[in-house]
């Protein structure tokens, strides 16, 4: 917390790093002696709390309601942070972004330094939407209070960062995931929000009959592996947390994760992350929990060829191991997994089950997806997954064993399933289009 005061930057007020270690104490009220702890704390507290009126550093207030350029809603968000704003508002202003992206439904908030504004542009069900430009002044101190709140350096803007925010600081459902990221306009800071999935279980992801019978019957196993496929955003991290859920409720089981990052912490779960900064990756972190104990482990991503082994040899070994492979078919999930590993035999006796999904956008019910002010002029409102499994069985292990891949396939396919969510009125021809 050391780090953390108020500093001067450019005649306006910004958390920043401790400059008074750097000799910029003349551009601050002097502490008394023996007292610049004291002053610290303040400091760290009013920051906290968004008090900016006790700094120890006065500053130039502006009345932003008289230019027309200042908090201009481009889109969804337009007219949600108007009136009079000085620059000390932007806690206000945070808070009231995070809300609304939060009632919307946003699953991230970008925000874009463009100069001295700042594009905020809310991904909605998948989907980059236009939200709200914050205006000079503003959109420099709207970062800074993120940075903040993540315990992120807040002068640093040439390297990435990652953090994240107390969901009690911003009052939202869950923690949000900060990363930021230097770009040739400015900085660049995402902000992740989870919400409405806490208390997911299988039963509540809405995917396919078929798809849902088949995992569910693979959670009652006490080994095997279970790999989850499909690009980013695709939803395999969610249904993984249902997954833990659903395990974890049954209780007397030991389940330990490894994650990239953790993103939800769930009660009854030994929850870790990687650090490979400090030589801590997958492989790593699953060898030695292996050594906990676990009668469940998930991985959060094989991506070589070691993790692939030690998957492999878990579920040998009778633990139930889930885990995710960058693969655009339950076919191209054996292809990788012989790229990885020359063991065909492990391969073909391990794996239970390969789910490859995807996630299209759910028609608004309220204007059959004409647009309307529900949506925001959208015509979706949600997201809802479609899937193909594949459960190995004898034949598809001769296929395996055979190196026969171009043979093995999904029945229905994920095109029946998008097929079938179409007809039901669920989404659009276009939709799904797009989502395949």
């Amino acid at each position: 917390m050391r780090g953390y005061i108020p500093v001067i930057k450019g005649g306006s007020s910004v958390p920043g790093d401790a400059n008074l270690r750097r000799g910029t104490r003349s551009r601050f009220n002097e502490p008394e002696a023996g007292n610049e702890r004291a002053i610290i704390n303040r400091a760290w507290s009013n920051l906290r709390s968004g008090d900016r009126n006790q700094m120890v550093a006065p500053r130039q207030t502006v009345s932003m309601a008289s230019d027309p350029k200042n908090i201009q809603g481009t889109g969804l968000l337009a007219g949600l942070v108007t009136g009079a704003i000085g620059p000390e508002s932007a806690p206000e202003v945070l808070a009231r972004l995070t809300a609304a992206a939060e009632r919307a439904g946003a699953s991230d908030i970008h925000i874009q330094m463009r100069g001295q504004t700042a594009e905020v542009v809310l991904r909605l069900d998948g989907v980059m939407v236009p939200a709200v430009e914050l205006p000079p002044g503003l959109a420099e101190r709207v970062c800074g209070r993120v940075k903040f709140l993540a315990r992120l350096k807040t002068y640093q803007e040439t390297l990435p960062q990652d953090g994240r925010i107390d969901k009690t600081d911003l009052q939202t459902a869950a923690d949000v995931r900060v990363a930021t990221y230097p770009t040739v306009t400015g900085e660049k800071i995402v902000l992740r929000l989870f919400q409405g999935e806490q208390e997911r279980m299988v039963g509540d992801l809405g995917l396919p009959g078929e798809v849902q019978g088949e995992l569910n019957r693979f959670l009652e196993q006490n080994s095997g592996l279970l790999l989850l496929t499909g690009p980013a955003g695709s939803g395999k991290t969610t249904t993984i947390y249902a997954c833990l859920r659903q395990l974890a409720a049954r209780q007397g089981r030991h389940i330990i994760t490894v994650e990239d990052p953790v993103e939800r912490v769930l009660p009854g779960i030994m929850q870790t992350e990687i650090n490979e900064a400090r030589g801590l990756d997958f492989a790593c972190a699953a060898r030695h929990l292996l050594r906990q104990d676990p009668q469940v482990l998930v991985i959060g991503e094989i991506r070589d060829e070691a993790t692939a082994q030690i998957a492999l040899r878990g579920a040998l070994t009778g633990h139930l191991i889930i885990s995710t492979l960058h693969a655009g078919s339950c076919r191209g999930v054996f292809e990788r997994l012989a790229s990885f590993c020359p063991d065909l035999a492990a391969i073909a006796a391990a794996v239970g089950l390969v789910i490859n999904q995807r996630l299209v956008r759910r028609l608004c019910a309220s204007c059959s997806g004409r647009g309307c002010a529900g949506c925001f002029d959208t015509g979706f409102q949600g997201r809802l997954p479609i899937a193909e499994f594949l459960t190995v069985n004898d034949v598809v292990r001769d296929r395996i064993l055979n190196r026969d891949f171009r043979h093995i396939s999904a029945v229905p396919t994920l095109a029946d399933s998008g097929a079938a969510r179409v007809a039901a009125g669920l989404t659009s021809a276009t939709e799904l289009d797009r989502a395949l």
